[in-house]
């Protein structure tokens, strides 16, 4: 353990719970809901993983001239009684990352309980609800969250990463459960901040962190305004559009352009009418 993890500060935890995320997620999801908590709760790190050994550092991104190494960091928040891990899915040793994440959570921190976050891709309009998947590694963990309005997740295909992490959260005798908040098909390739509300609810009910959500709110209410004037302009993308808040399925090329226009006005400003032939 020692090999593995540099911690930068050694707080002192109470049994808190742990919240997972990955940098690589659908709709940004989960760093986007790392991120608001960070501000909004003012989590601090305190260790992280060591890239050697789990990551490849041969094609390492550069951005603004610095090299962007892979990071895996824990966070804390004391008052709210929270332990945070975000990072990025290892491309070694999986097993042995997901052990370490859970060693150190539970060694460490005396974490009580773990919840992963991810997004799944969903044939939904955006003006539809966010409904929430779970999937619990006990019974015991199922049945507290009666209340919180979690769907049963039906999957078929291989195991994501969290699910070996609740396996291994299983093992060592720790309830989890991963939650997956639906996100529009066409919304993947940005940011679903409908999406990213949903969970940040769920997180605020389950461990009252009087979350303030004005800043999402606006973020939500400029993409809907934005995608209601691509509607309004172009017929196609309406019919689309309202073929899927009926519940009706889109051809693929149809899911295609649908994809298409909204990310250009979504993701590359594109103005309404503007001729970009």
């Amino acid at each position: 353990m020692k090999n593995i993890f540099k911690f930068s500060e050694r707080p002192k935890l109470e049994n808190p719970s742990l919240i997972v995320g990955w940098e690589e997620d659908s709709g940004k999801l989960s760093p986007k809901v790392i991120e608001y908590l960070h501000k909004k709760i003012k989590c601090k790190s305190f260790c992280e993983i060591e890239p050697e050994g789990f990551f490849s550092l041969a094609g390492v991104a550069i951005e603004n001239n610095i090299a962007q190494f892979p990071e895996s960091k824990f966070y804390y928040s004391q008052r709210n009684d929270l332990v945070i891990f975000k990072g990025s899915e290892p491309h070694f040793e999986r097993y042995k990352f997901l052990n370490a994440i859970v060693d150190l959570a539970q060694s460490y921190c005396k974490i009580k309980d773990l919840y992963t976050i991810s997004g799944t891709i969903s044939p939904i309009a955006h003006t539809n609800p966010r409904r929430i998947s779970a999937v619990f590694n006990q019974r015991q963990i199922q049945e507290k969250h009666r209340g919180y309005g979690l769907q049963d997740l039906n999957w078929e295909g291989p195991p994501a990463i969290n699910s070996y992490l609740l396996w291994v959260a299983k093992n060592k005798g720790i309830p989890g459960a991963s939650l997956w908040p639906q996100i529009p098909f066409y919304l993947v390739a940005g940011e679903d901040f409908q999406a990213i509300k949903s969970i940040l609810s769920f997180l605020d009910k389950k461990f009252n962190l009087d979350l303030d959500f004005a800043e999402l709110d606006e973020e939500i209410n400029n993409q809907n305004t934005k995608i209601e004037m691509l509607r309004e302009e172009d017929s196609e993308i309406d019919k689309y559009i309202g073929m899927l808040e009926s519940e009706l399925s889109l051809s693929e090329d149809e899911q295609v352009e649908l994809t298409m226009k909204v990310n250009e006005v979504l993701y590359l400003g594109y103005p309404r009418g503007e001729n970009k032939d």
